[in-house]
């Protein structure tokens, strides 16, 4: 990176540029330039985005903020009402955000004169290509986009009604979980004389002790952790806060980390990238380290969401009832919790109902 940083900036001298010319046409220019010189390490469309980045941060090079088209002006909107009064999450937003984007792109006429036929028939061309899964997570971000429109006085009435429901019946699945023997497997792969095996091994006991999900490790917080207290404070879906007892080696775990692998840096989150630059794990970084585990001891490959169904399965299984698992697992809802009910096979046969005409 510094040494393409040092080719652009006597390729800038050399054009009389100064930082504050730099755009996306002068970007292209240089990487024409490079090609033209012959260099074989071109950077590629967005290989200059971290320094353009940097630039932006020091105040070295403005960034025009307003939108180019009106759709994007609206979708800014948007975005902002996301932020400031629905307080979602920054991946539900860029979700959220997408999905506007792609809807208003193709209204033609502009919003006033929006109906019904248009909304369905862009859902329907939506569902010819994504799962029942996706297509109501579609039907959700519709329903809120047009919500917004109506609020905004942009329609004359609010046509989130308009948006059908999506075919598919919940709970039809079984939680799929691991062998409980399998989970001292995963955290003995984890080779913890390395700084990398004793930030993973802190992430799996957080995942398999705890039930965390993937954005609550990330999210985690040095200011998060009440050591005198034992507890620590996760911070969830929709901004939402639980705390939760920490265990002793769930607190050895990651003593052990913070003490003696993780980087000294300014950075307030518990968990950080191996490599530089130093900065905090993304949440698929979670299911890598899964991953990679599985790989150490021999096993099929499992995302990190599976140990939190194998904790709530083991804890049915040792006499736990749905209440407690629903209070582990941080559910809002007890009907979210109730499709564990179904994991006791050998439970439900014993209440089960013989089929009318059939031996039981």
């Amino acid at each position: 990176m510094l040494a393409m940083a040092g080719d652009l900036g006597r390729w800038m001298d050399a054009h009389d540029l100064d930082p504050a010319d730099l755009d996306s046409e002068v970007v292209t220019e240089f990487r024409n330039a490079m090609r033209a010189a012959g260099m074989r390490c071109v950077p590629g469309a967005r290989g200059l985005d971290p320094l353009l980045d940097y630039l932006e941060h020091v105040g070295a090079l403005v960034v025009s903020s307003a939108p180019a088209t009106p759709v994007e002006a609206l979708v800014e909107r948007y975005r902002t009402w996301l932020v400031a009064d629905r307080g979602l999450a920054e991946a539900t937003i860029e979700r959220y955000v997408k999905l506007a984007h792609a809807f208003l792109e193709q209204q033609v006429g502009g919003v006033q004169s929006l109906t019904g036929t248009e909304i369905v028939a862009f859902l329907l061309a939506e569902g010819q290509r994504l799962s029942v899964g996706s297509v109501k997570g579609r039907v959700a971000e519709l329903r809120s986009l047009l919500r917004f429109l109506h609020l905004q006085g942009l329609t004359p009435r609010s046509l989130a009604t308009v948006v059908p429901p999506v075919a598919g019946w919940r709970d039809t699945g079984v939680p799929k979980a691991i062998p409980a023997a399998d989970v001292p497997r995963l955290l003995d792969s984890c080779n913890r004389s390395d700084p990398i095996g004793i930030r993973d091994y802190a992430i799996l006991m957080l995942v398999a002790r705890l039930g965390l999900r993937s954005a609550e490790v990330a999210r985690l917080e040095l200011d998060d952790i009440d050591w005198r207290t034992g507890q620590i404070v996760l911070r969830g879906k929709a901004s939402r806060q639980d705390g939760m007892p920490l265990p002793c080696d769930v607190g050895e775990a990651l003593s052990s980390y913070l003490s003696l692998a993780r980087p000294l840096t300014p950075l307030r989150q518990v968990f950080l990238a191996a490599k530089a630059p130093t900065r905090p794990i993304l949440p698929g970084l979670v299911s890598d380290v899964t991953h990679r585990a599985c790989d150490r001891a021999g096993l099929p490959r499992i995302g990190a969401h599976r140990l939190r169904h194998t904790l709530a399965s083991e804890m049915l299984r040792r006499g736990a009832t749905i209440v407690e698992v629903s209070q582990v697992l941080r559910h809002r809802d007890l009907a979210t919790t109730a499709i564990y009910a179904k994991v006791d096979f050998a439970v439900l046969r014993g209440i089960a109902q013989a089929w009318p005409g059939a031996r039981r």
